[in-house]
């Protein structure tokens, strides 16, 4: 009995992937003025896009599969980074060999993977990470990558190139002075920008991404002049999230209401972009449902597209270094992973851990807050879930959010997050905080410099 429905739930497993595999596609949309060219656009290239949310996941019909992959191949770094979610650094306990992934990436492309984005830590520090990429290449999953890029050298590149790399999104937290300290670590700006120099002269597609925060909030439009002389043909902004590291800093994070200023900006970069040729999309977690939001997740000028939820578990996939699967890579471990690559099939995990199916099944009644009354709740669900769990300890009210902070703004009023009790100190974790309403035109927050980068050390609450 046991053995006929394990046979029966493999041959259920086997049809769904044949229907998602027949039936699945990635759209991406050509420019209006190149339909008759033939050329493609830039955007085009990014369309599932390293790592940049520069990604039109829109697959139709089918079953969820995992589209879009984002893999750890190592927690080690060479950069000890302020806002660093994965408190990266040392390798985990129990890494996956080049072997042992090299199975996964057999696994990833008979589940019909389209693209697999390689990070860390910094995925260069694995031993086999040009073998993988080879792999994964000639599996015939597109392999990209997302770096801080300190060790990114000519050579480096070239190998990159050689292995089948099709692009590269390197990290660039703000001009010199904001970079270098959330990146702890002199130097690392000039090597960034050296790195997207040795990329491009390598053949790579380069790309851009950057972490905002009231550090480096100041830079947005000079950085994007840097980034656009460097060549770059993508930049994804995404804000800092209260995870890891960065919960440990409370003054280098956004409050909700700044919203107001930071969406307006980056949408007038947007409109630029469009006339320089270089696509610049938001993060996941920054949003939603503004005045903005069609021009912010539209791909093209003109375009109407917009948030339509966390996608987790639905079209995309994380995979920590040590074998750990779940539903988006920065989800909090302790809470979302749903398997052990170790243990058993990928496949197996994705059909069947209630852990990676919470966004399948999510509907407006789970949603709590003011998300749960609000006008785009069926479409919206609550926004990114690894950024409203990093403040609450649970996803479904999310505070950043471009319409929330508008509507209260009409009214006089703003939320502010202050810090209650802190994280753990593992990879992927998160501390609590507390949301208050008051008056749009209060004082700022009474913490120390956002430059001065104070830690959270309060005890915990105790518990009641």
């Amino acid at each position: 009995m046991w053995r006929s429905a394990q046979r029966a739930r493999a041959r259920a497993r086997a049809r769904a992937r044949a229907r998602a595999r027949a039936r699945a596609q990635v759209i991406i949309h050509p420019p209006r003025d190149r339909k008759c060219t033939g050329e493609q656009e830039p955007a085009a290239e990014f369309a599932v896009g390293s790592g940049m949310a520069l990604r039109r996941l829109d697959v139709v019909p089918g079953e969820y599969f995992p589209a879009y992959v984002v893999w750890e191949l190592t927690l080690r770094c060479d950069q000890p980074c302020r806002h660093c979610g994965s408190r990266a650094g040392a390798a985990r306990p129990s890494e996956l060999g080049t072997d042992e992934a090299l199975g996964v990436v057999r696994q990833l492309a008979a589940m019909g993977a389209r693209e697999v984005v390689l990070i860390g830590g910094e995925a260069y520090l694995h031993d086999g990470f040009l073998e993988i990429i080879a792999a994964l290449k000639a599996a015939g999953v597109r392999p990209t990558m997302t770096t801080g890029g300190r060790g990114i050298t000519a050579e480096i590149a070239a190998q990159l190139k050689e292995a089948g790399l099709h692009s590269v999104s390197v990290s660039v937290d703000g001009l010199e002075r904001a970079h270098d300290l959330i990146r702890k670590a002199p130097g690392s700006h000039g090597s960034a920008l050296a790195a997207l120099g040795h990329l491009r002269s390598a053949g790579l597609l380069t790309a851009a991404n950057t972490n905002l925060n009231r550090v480096n909030q100041g830079d947005l439009e000079a950085l994007y002049d840097l980034l656009r002389e460097q060549g770059i043909k993508a930049w994804q902004v995404q804000i800092t999230a209260a995870l890891g590291r960065a919960a440990d800093r409370p003054a280098m994070l956004l409050q909700p209401y700044d919203l107001l200023d930071v969406l307006p900006r980056i949408a007038e970069l947007k409109r630029r972009a469009f006339r320089d040729g270089i696509t610049v999309m938001p993060g996941n977690n920054l949003g939603y449902f503004g005045p903005e939001e069609a021009l912010l997740r539209s791909l093209r000028e003109g375009g109407r597209d917009h948030f339509r939820g966390c996608q987790a578990g639905k079209l995309v996939l994380g995979i920590e270094s040590d074998g750990a699967v779940k539903g988006c890579p920065s989800l909090q471990s302790d809470a979302y992973v749903g398997g052990d690559l170790r243990g058993r099939a990928l496949q197996e995990i994705w059909d069947e851990a209630p852990r990676l199916a919470f966004a399948r099944a999510r509907t407006a009644d789970d949603l709590w807050g003011f998300c749960r009354s609000c006008a785009f709740a069926e479409v919206c669900m609550g926004g990114c879930t690894f950024t409203a769990h990093a403040l609450f300890g649970r996803p479904g009210n999310n505070p950043y959010c471009h319409f929330r902070a508008r509507t209260l703004a009409a009214q006089g009023k703003r939320e502010r997050l202050v810090p209650a009790e802190p994280a753990a100190g593992r990879p992927f974790d998160n501390g609590l905080f507390e949301l208050v309403l008051e008056d749009l035109d209060g004082p700022e927050p009474g913490l120390d410099s956002p430059e001065q980068l104070v830690q959270l050390t309060r005890k915990p609450r105790p518990s009641s």
